[in-house]
């Protein structure tokens, strides 16, 4: 049980990721965020309802309008700032800005007193350095790429998405200011992701369901994406997913990247809290990279890897800081640190 909710975690930022690049070809090939988020939601709901139906339904007494209105808020600020301003900035800054997340839950959690903050310990000084790592690595393989480094090639190609990434490059003309109001909104959607990890772990303790809680989020998120859509994009025909990469997408995000993913998130949020679980955010983008140049045939530079050290040592120095925290006494903060 002990390594368990950390290999949950690696195995969920690699669902992540996969679900980043098939979402990515989706929108390279025009289509519309709101109905691709939408699509996944009721899918994803489709799916968990038979589990949520066998094992939860004793729970479901369990329920007050206190939990359905967490549930709501967290379910509705972030992904609607999220999409409303990835439309507005590059993928690149949306990545970046992304990994703020781990540092903001970490402020919310410690002035909240969910986490402690012993900054004379060295459990507390892993926590604040290794936190402080992860946001550096992630900047690294963002902003400073570096030559490229001389490896083998993949054989795995998957040439039908280098297609619909080279032509989506192609139509890809214009400058962007330094910060647009895309870039405010994704700092906004990181606040609310950090608030939602911090209100999560104490709606899991009121009701303990999360097939249940995951279904509810995700009809409140569908529904909500469904009226966007119908405001912005006024056409039947977006709604048409084919048989290709739109369909595989969609069915891949519903399954994995929102339903299986967001239980385990909750497990481990209930089992470990909300900073152990943000702070795995990273890792996509190391997966991500080791996806593009599998699949994609894209370049491994110098910063990517330099900054996937980063993310991975920052990544230890945490867990190893709150794994021996777990273990510490709790007089210790009186005498030896502070506790925020």
């Amino acid at each position: 049980m002990g390594c368990l909710p950390t290999l949950a975690m690696l195995a969920v930022q690699a669902g992540f990721a996969g679900m980043n690049v098939l979402s990515k070809l989706s929108l390279d090939t025009g289509m519309s965020p709101f109905v691709l988020i939408a699509s996944r939601s009721f899918i994803a709901a489709g799916v968990l309802a038979p589990i949520a139906l066998y094992y939860e339904r004793n729970l479901w007494a369990t329920m007050s309008r206190r939990v359905i209105l967490e549930i709501f808020i967290s379910s509705t600020l972030g992904y609607l700032l999220y999409f409303l301003g990835f439309e507005s900035t590059s993928p690149t800054v949306a990545s970046a800005l992304g990994n703020l997340v781990p540092a903001l839950t970490f402020v919310i959690a410690a002035t909240a007193k969910m986490e402690t903050l012993r900054l004379k310990t060295r459990a507390g000084q892993a926590k604040v350095a290794g936190t402080v790592a992860c946001l550096g690595g992630s900047m690294v393989m963002l902003f400073c790429k570096g030559p490229l480094l001389k490896i083998w090639a993949s054989p795995l190609h998957w040439r039908y998405a280098e297609e619909i990434a080279a032509a989506a490059a192609a139509k890809a003309t214009g400058a962007r200011s330094p910060v647009s109001v895309g870039d405010v909104l994704i700092i906004l959607s990181c606040v609310a992701w950090a608030g939602w990890l911090i209100l999560q772990n104490k709606t899991s303790q009121r009701f303990a369901a999360p097939y249940t809680g995951t279904i509810i989020m995700s009809l409140i998120v569908g529904v909500e994406f469904a009226v966007v859509s119908a405001a912005v994009d006024q056409r039947a025909s977006v709604w048409e997913l084919g048989s290709g990469i739109r369909l595989y997408s969609v069915l891949y995000m519903g399954v994995v990247g929102w339903g299986a993913t967001f239980v385990v998130m909750t497990w481990c949020i209930k089992l470990r809290g909300p900073l152990f679980v943000s702070m795995f955010n990273p890792v996509v983008l190391v997966v991500c990279a080791v996806l593009g140049w599998a699949f994609l045939g894209e370049k491994i530079h110098l910063g990517d890897a330099v900054g996937s050290v980063l993310i991975v040592a920052g990544l230890y120095m945490v867990l190893w800081g709150k794994a021996r925290e777990a273990h510490e006494p709790s007089h210790i903060e009186d005498g030896a640190g502070t506790n925020v």
